[in-house]
């Protein structure tokens, strides 16, 4: 079947449907990714967006019900270039196309994705429609230009969790584990590495929060209690945390008052706190500074960053398309990272408070591990305050 997406900038490409037969609209974007297509679609960072894979071929090794990074794809569409006809992975328990259909995601192959990726790349992040059910080239044009773009848009609470809740007190999700080359039926095809004490509480505040971050923050001894996003900060010290963590999520920070200002109240309190991606950008705003959206944002597992404090490069895994802007920030605020790409902030530090933020993912999923010892800093933030 036909599938068709368009452009608020009237471009329309053709292709093949995959996924579900709908029609969604939402903001373009591109991936440089080329695995992980499993977690992109459930990264809760991705609400509103119709993502577009630069790598050609998608959907090799299927998708399987380990992997998630949420409790559910949030990706309004996804477009690439070729979907393998076969799934040759053991762990899958379904193909790419009915995953989406399963979930009610269109897909569309066929695309000359590299042309796509380099219109976005000149001309920015632009609305689109992305239609399997037999929409018109004007009538999924008219859809994109009526769906008004991400500035302003508050999707975080779309994909907070609605209840608190204690991450794997059983210890049952979070420990890392390798895959055994064993086909025996009877010998485990995994192992699973033991997890230390949890010793340190905290509370993690779920704004889109991907499963991973929860994962490494377990494996680093950390005992998290998620609470959604609007929680009022008394209400989240009622936990008596140690520290406080600030998770990723959708949409336009600058649409997020209400959520900053109970940030700012945290802040004030002294607590440590650690913020990543939206959390940096909230962060951001409490100190006093603002935000500005990119022209097509970082999304993909090889954008660099400088630290100036080790004088090291990482290669990170990123997934945004606002930023922080450096020259709104106040004196006490330390701009400690930067994008090598086009100069933008990726990190920020208290010079006299125990919090800093980061503005791209450590936990990967996909992506590199460079960034993974923030976890460990974050632990030694807490332990010497204590």
């Amino acid at each position: 079947m036909k599938a068709i997406l368009a452009l608020e900038d009237g471009t329309v490409f053709e292709g093949k449907a995959f996924g579900a037969r709908t029609t969604a609209p939402g903001e373009v974007c591109f991936n440089t990714s080329m695995t992980g297509y499993q977690e992109i679609l459930t990264d809760p960072s991705y609400k509103g967006q119709i993502v577009t894979m630069t790598y050609p071929l998608i959907g090799n090794y299927g998708v399987n019900d380990q992997d998630i990074e949420s409790w559910a794809p949030h990706a309004a569409g996804f477009v690439i270039r070729e979907l393998s006809p076969v799934v040759s992975n053991w762990r899958a328990d379904y193909s790419l196309s009915d995953y989406l259909e399963r979930h009610g995601i269109p897909g569309i192959e066929g695309v000359d994705t590299r042309a796509l990726t380099k219109k976005l790349r000149v001309r920015g992040a632009m609305t689109g429609c992305l239609s399997t059910a037999g929409l018109t080239a004007d009538e999924a044009l008219a859809k994109a230009r009526e769906w008004g773009g991400m500035e302003g848009r508050d999707l975080v609470s779309a994909v907070t969790h609605r209840e608190a809740f204690a991450w794997d007190p059983e210890d049952r999700q979070s420990a890392s584990f390798k895959l055994t080359q064993i086909n025996h039926p009877a010998e485990p095809r995994e192992v699973r590495q033991p997890l230390p004490p949890a010793d340190i509480p905290i509370v993690a505040y779920d704004f889109g929060m991907k499963y991973n971050i929860l994962r490494r923050l377990r494996q680093k001894g950390f005992r998290v209690q998620v609470v959604p996003a609007h929680t009022p900060a008394a209400e989240a010290l009622k936990y008596r945390p140690a520290g406080i963590f600030l998770s990723n999520g959708p949409g336009d920070p600058a649409a997020l008052g209400g959520i900053v200002r109970e940030v700012k109240t945290l802040v004030d309190h002294g607590i440590p706190i650690f913020g990543i991606c939206l959390g940096h950008q909230i962060l951001g705003q409490a100190f006093g500074g603002k935000t500005f959206k990119l022209k097509f944002g970082h999304r993909g597992g090889n954008q660099p960053v400088k630290d100036f404090e080790s004088g090291r490069v990482e290669i990170t895994s990123q997934n945004h398309g606002f930023a922080v802007d450096a020259e709104s920030l106040p004196e006490e605020i330390s701009v400690n990272r930067i994008n090598l790409n086009d100069r933008t902030v990726e990190g920020l530090r208290h010079k006299t408070r125990p919090i800093f933020c980061v503005q791209y993912h450590p936990e990967a999923s996909p992506g590199p591990h460079d960034s993974t010892p923030l976890f460990d800093e974050f632990r030694t933030l807490i332990q010497g305050r204590g």
